[in-house]
């Protein structure tokens, strides 16, 4: 089964989309298929692009996000997807009370995966300037390395 991952942070428009981008970009690197997509828990920018902040985040290491687009999780990302990954413990809460009793995502903290932070959240950079999207993208480039660590043991 190919491994197919989600992102869910609040609006879809930050956190989650850099981290989508920088999955996809390590398991480029590795040769992993996989399939990796972003959403958030509410629905203030569902069609909407990501933050331009995030956008240049992202093209400064070589990735276009321009087309993604955000939207907001639905019941069958519990059963399409085989891991859902919060970007923070709110966002965990509020998965955790709308999954589908039969989900079968695993359901984590993504900062989990990194050793040393685990129970901690990637910081929302939205209300903060580009040095806060910098910051995002360092812990999601981290955490996205672990995960291809993880399905490259599997």
């Amino acid at each position: 089964m190919v491994p197919a991952i989600l992102f869910v942070c609040l609006g879809n428009i930050c956190r989650s989309p850099l981290a989508e981008a920088a999955l996809r970009a390590e398991a480029e690197k590795a040769g992993l298929d996989i399939i990796v997509d972003s959403a958030g828990t509410g629905d203030w920018h569902v069609g909407s692009p990501p933050d331009p902040r995030a956008q240049r985040q992202a093209l400064s290491h070589g990735i276009d996000i321009s087309g993604y687009r955000g939207r907001q999780v639905q019941a069958q990302d519990f059963r399409r997807f085989t891991h859902v990954f919060a970007l923070d413990a709110d966002n965990l809460r509020n998965l955790r009370r709308i999954r589908p009793a039969d989900g079968t995502a695993q359901l984590r903290l993504l900062m989990d995966m990194v050793p040393g932070r685990e129970g901690s959240g990637v910081t929302d950079p939205y209300y903060g300037d580009e040095a806060g999207f910098a910051v995002t993208w360092d812990d999601v480039t981290r955490a996205s390395r672990a995960i291809i660590m993880l399905l490259q043991a599997d």
